[in-house]
């Protein structure tokens, strides 16, 4: 059974920072691209950040780079997010999301297993 679980969500300040994990079992996870997507009150879900199961490379949004990290623990089937100063339009529900084989890509569709979010909420 494909599982892939947040935590580490929160209520945090204004250029405050959190820690997002997401620790996933069932699949393949040492040879899947995992991406982070959020999706706000009344807009679309949108991809933030992805790691590449290759070589660990990396791609950000324009919006979240040199705020946000993405890492992995493949001991661990284990992906974060460093989110550093926050801002009140990083409030959403955060995602992460597993693709078996995929090449770098923060478009959600693509994607093929899913966890069930975790809220962030940033006060201004």
């Amino acid at each position: 059974q494909v599982q892939l679980v947040e935590s580490g969500g929160g209520l945090v300040q204004s250029g405050g920072s959190l820690l997002l994990s997401c620790t996933a079992s069932g699949f393949a996870f040492d040879r899947s691209t995992i991406g982070w997507f959020r999706q706000a009150p009344g807009k679309e879900r949108e991809g933030i950040a992805c790691i590449s199961w290759l070589d660990d490379s990396t791609k950000y949004k324009e919006s979240v780079k040199g705020r946000f990290t993405i890492s992995r623990d493949n001991a661990k089937n284990a992906v974060y997010l460093q989110m550093n100063n926050l801002t009140p339009d990083d409030t959403a529900v955060y995602y992460c999301a597993a693709g078996e084989g995929l090449g770098l890509t923060l478009k959600s569709y693509q994607y093929e297993f899913w966890g069930q979010g975790t809220q962030v909420t940033v006060s201004s």
